[in-house]
């Protein structure tokens, strides 16, 4: 489905295509600027910038705009984030990607408490949580998860079919699939190291995910700031080097040419069905579709250990909703974020964009590229990608990438550890 679909309200109420096309149409995305909805209505800001999704919500600015006679929205997509909070002149509701930069805002009790909405009850108390793993503040709800995807394994029914073989559930299972492809002459799995992102969400973080407790590792990582190195309880070097030693076992049943091949790459080749499998998320499939081909691609957990029962899936807060402390207008980005998660706009967000629900009454998704799992989401055998929790500040990714590309992993997981421990020492 286009991103920028929009559909009929389920409530009765004018659909959103009808609401803007009596505004002369839905906007454009480089045409920001909202509809004024009637003379004197203050003006405040969405910041959004995920670039599949503006033109969805510069139509949701606009709707939400003609709606009521007190609140413009301009949708802003170009502010630097951290300068506006260095600056005193944040956006009013922030809906973007919710990861480690923003948890610096929370912590520091920049956000605003928006535990008074309604909305707050609706989201499912493991979702809630997720926002949790960064630094928070206490006694605050400063974030509205939006919307979730989750990363796994996509592969090829049809070449699964053809060489009759099953979705793995084991480690065992998946070499086993694995080695029966490559005697096939069929490329177990499309890798991009050119694009050094894809190395570290997919590999590293399927499986480090796999076999590592996630936040209690970081939890105790944080706890030991300075004091991390090579004889400490936790470590990159010691609790990372098992699921980094068995990323390096797949090498083999890559593409040969995985260091010269970037994002788009990939794309195109499981399009073209150059191979079965591919470390990606749901934003790829997207893409995949673009190429062209009529593809029957399903999902599944990359499995790391011999028990069934040990299958996770990575997630991510794909977009969450906060308001500054510092928002000009905090009562409108308080409606407009009560607005956006009305189910009849919500829902239908998640549905095109390949995400999960976030509230207690979100439908499944029922699209059979990502819907093998909704299981393990609902059942909350999930957990977010180790790379995430990485500041910025260390070159993670690249590391990542020297590693697949043949540097010693255990000294490069020891230097992680020597910049971690020098990065606490300076805070």
């Amino acid at each position: 489905m286009s991103s920028s679909t929009v559909r009929p309200g389920r409530s009765g109420r004018p659909s959103r295509r009808a609401l803007l096309a009596g505004a002369g149409g839905a906007l454009a995305a480089a045409a920001l600027p909202a509809c004024t909805a009637a003379s004197g209505a203050s003006q405040l800001t969405l910041y959004q910038s995920k670039p599949e999704a503006i033109p969805h919500f510069s139509q949701l600015a606009a709707e939400f705009s003609l709606s009521q006679d007190r609140f413009s929205v301009q949708h802003d997509i170009a502010t630097n984030l951290s300068a506006s909070f260095v600056r005193s002149n944040p956006p009013d509701l922030g809906c973007l990607n919710y990861n480690l930069e923003m948890g610096r805002f929370m912590e520091r009790g920049a956000l605003s408490d928006l535990s008074d909405l309604p909305e707050a009850g609706r989201i499912r108390e493991d979702v809630a949580e997720l926002a949790d793993w960064y630094p928070t503040y206490e006694g605050r709800t400063s974030v509205l998860p939006y919307s979730v995807t989750a990363a796994s394994v996509i592969y090829n029914r049809r070449i699964f079919a053809e060489h009759g073989l099953e979705v793995p559930t084991t480690w065992d299972e998946f070499l086993t699939v694995c080695e029966a492809l490559q005697g096939a002459d069929v490329t177990p799995i499309y890798a991009t190291f050119l694009d050094p992102w894809t190395i570290a969400q997919g590999l590293f973080d399927y499986t480090v995910g796999g076999l590592v407790d996630v936040r209690s590792f970081y939890a105790r990582m944080n706890e030991l700031g300075e004091d991390v190195g090579p004889d400490s309880e936790v470590s990159f070097q010691s609790t990372l080097l098992e699921p980094v030693q068995r990323m390096l076992e797949l090498l083999p049943y890559l593409n040969p040419d995985a260091s010269n091949r970037a994002y788009g790459d990939g794309n195109t080749a499981m399009a073209q069905e150059q191979a079965a499998m591919y470390f990606q998320g749901p934003w790829a499939l997207v893409e995949i579709d673009k190429a062209g081909g009529e593809l029957d691609l399903g999902t599944f957990p990359l499995p790391m250990t011999d028990d069934p029962a040990d299958l996770k899936v990575r997630v991510n807060i794909d977009l969450s909703l906060w308001v500054p402390e510092a928002a000009d207008e905090q009562e409108g980005a308080r409606e407009l974020a009560q607005f956006l998660m009305q189910p009849e706009v919500q829902n239908p967000y998640n549905e095109d964009f390949l995400a999960f629900g976030t509230t207690k009454d979100a439908p499944a998704a029922t699209d059979e590229r990502i819907a093998d799992m909704q299981p393990y989401y609902d059942e909350g055998r999930f957990y977010m990608g180790a790379s995430q929790f990485i500041p910025n500040s260390i070159p993670a990714q690249n590391y990542i990438q020297a590693i697949v590309g043949g540097a010693d992993a255990e000294q490069i997981l020891a230097r992680m550890d020597a910049d971690w421990a020098r990065l606490a020492f300076r805070e």
